[in-house]
């Protein structure tokens, strides 16, 4: 059986299920695509092909087997894009909660039956019907849990508003002794660079004590000034609109000391370098074309 632990972003990784490239489907119809950049990608005929995806997920994986990490994968389903294992289930502590996802991915969590019966029924949850979530909005944090989130209005207008707060609220009912803080973000189904589709397109902890984060993205100044007076102005790496749409809030820590992160994210890479962290860069430029990075293509189940 597969022991799941999972407390915060950043401890020592020690097991993962990380998406799979084997047959994505290539270039989607425009009509088919569910997020902005995607989209504008078809439009520009700049959409990844499927052996960029393959080289690019076979780099992650062979950074994380360089420090030893237990690497599991969904099963195969062809011509299904399954690249990105986040959203379709996350762990909190040592329970596997299977969310409700759009239906143009759920066939993504018929992907994870073989992988599920390795885990014990009694350690998985599957939240009710009418609250949706996808686990990239979901980002623990010790005794917290934040979560990126869409009221009722947003909700129900936004294509790319996949969280809502009865979300929320049965992360609060499940997880009592948490606190669990939601985070209205900001959507547009347009324009990817003013689209936060999930909270670590806009924010995510790194390290022992830094942050990564694109104010922007937040639809509350209120929201903003709790993470600036939690994780302190001076250990915060703010980013820019265009690095925001560029994914650098979505990177992978494999430990407080490495991070995995894209090598084009110079200055972004070079300042968690200063703050003395290890980045292992790979090449994940093409996989971003599809508004998601590393911290999407990975479901970590247990850290030390």
């Amino acid at each position: 059986m597969i022991a799941l632990n999972l407390h915060n972003e950043t401890n020592p990784l020690e097991a993962v299920l990380l998406g799979l490239p084997d047959s994505f489907g290539g270039t989607p119809k425009l009509e088919d695509c569910y997020d902005p950049k995607s989209r504008e990608h078809v439009l520009n005929g700049t959409f990844p092909t499927q052996q960029n995806v393959i080289n690019e997920m076979t780099a992650v994986k062979s950074v994380l087997l360089k420090y030893g990490i237990e690497v599991f994968q969904p099963r195969n389903i062809e011509g299904l894009n399954q690249i990105f294992s986040r959203d379709i289930g996350f762990v909190i502590e040592n329970k596997f909660i299977i969310p409700n996802i759009i239906d143009d991915r759920k066939e993504e969590v018929k992907a994870l039956d073989k992988f599920l019966e390795n885990i014990r029924a009694e350690d998985i949850i599957l939240m009710p019907s009418n609250a949706r979530v996808e686990g990239g909005d979901v980002m623990l944090c010790d005794d917290s849990i934040f979560v990126g989130y869409s009221q009722e209005s947003d909700f129900h207008k936004y294509q790319v508003a996949r969280t809502n707060k009865c979300a929320v609220d049965f992360l609060k009912h499940s997880f009592p002794y948490k606190k669990v803080k939601g985070f209205e973000l900001k959507k547009s189904d347009d324009n990817p660079r003013d689209n936060a589709l999930h909270l670590d397109c806009c924010f995510q902890p790194v390290g022992q004590h830094f942050a990564i984060m694109y104010k922007a993205g937040f639809k509350n100044q209120s929201d903003i000034d709790f993470l600036i007076s939690h994780f302190g102005e001076e250990n915060i790496i703010f980013i820019s609109r265009d690095e925001m749409y560029q994914m650098n809030s979505n990177i992978f820590s494999i430990s407080p000391q490495v991070v995995i992160s894209e090598k084009g994210f110079e200055r972004l890479n070079n300042e968690l370098r200063v703050k003395g962290i290890t980045v292992e860069e790979v090449p994940y430029a093409e996989i971003a074309k599809m508004e998601g990075l590393l911290r999407c293509s990975t479901l970590p189940l247990r850290r030390k």
